[in-house]
């Protein structure tokens, strides 16, 4: 009796042991990119971080990579790619060249915006001014000028900051006033061709795939039916 009562306290404590090595292992697994380049952004009091490329390889077993722009005040650097795992790149899907995290002052947020707009206001990068229809837009200073070309258009209208401004608020994600912003957005997808034509690429892969499967099952089904058929004429 006492022998059974030991084992199964053995099995109890190797369950428990497994179980505690689990939730270790699962706190502890690789950082994502975008923490890791935030450490080594931690004595940079400004900048913000922008979903510049993101890609899918493989078939029966994907891999999932991002590339990110790295906005300070005086340049624009882009990562390698980097691997994510799957359920961050799916989170991320529609965020194609939008800023995805920015530090502004030592003040970190996650808001997501197209890339620019978290500077917009601030009078050390720029100034409001009034075009001849009398409409307020923000102008970014020459040395700046790097920011304002990752808008890929036009100058920024009052009126579309406040609902940037107003979606930051809300933790809602902010697409630019005609949603041209993010992976389905009109300007995106003239900035980022590579990212639709590899996207294409493997959409037409999978059709071509699935229609090669349905025509070997439609032939193995006819191959069956003829067989069947020539033993019923016996």
């Amino acid at each position: 009796m006492r022998k059974k009562r030991s084992i199964n306290k053995c099995h109890f404590v190797a369950i428990v042991a497994i179980l505690t090595l689990f939730l270790l292992c699962a706190c502890g697994g690789p950082r994502l990119p975008l923490e890791k380049i935030r450490t080594s952004l931690k004595g940079v009091p400004t900048y913000s971080i922008v979903l510049d490329d993101m890609k899918e390889e493989g078939n029966l077993f994907k891999t999932h990579y991002h590339k990110y722009s790295i906005i300070t005040d005086d340049k624009a650097t882009k990562t390698d790619w980097l691997e994510v795992p799957e359920n961050y790149f799916k989170q991320n899907a529609s965020f194609l060249g939008m800023t995805i995290w920015a530090k502004k002052d030592g003040k970190e947020s996650k808001n997501i915006g197209p890339p620019g707009y978290e500077y917009v206001g601030d009078k050390r990068y720029g100034q409001w001014n009034t075009n001849s229809s009398g409409q307020s837009f923000w102008a970014f200073y020459g040395q700046y000028h790097f920011i304002s070309a990752l808008l890929g258009h036009g100058p920024i209208f009052r009126n579309h900051y406040n609902n940037y401004t107003r979606s930051r608020t809300q933790n809602q994600p902010y697409y630019g006033p005609n949603k041209e912003y993010g992976t389905n957005g009109s300007l995106t997808k003239k900035q980022k061709p590579n990212f639709y034509s590899r996207r294409m690429t493997r959409m037409r892969a999978k059709q071509s795939s699935f229609s090669d499967r349905v025509n070997q099952r439609v032939g193995r089904t006819r191959t069956s039916a003829r067989g069947r058929s020539g033993n019923w004429g016996k």
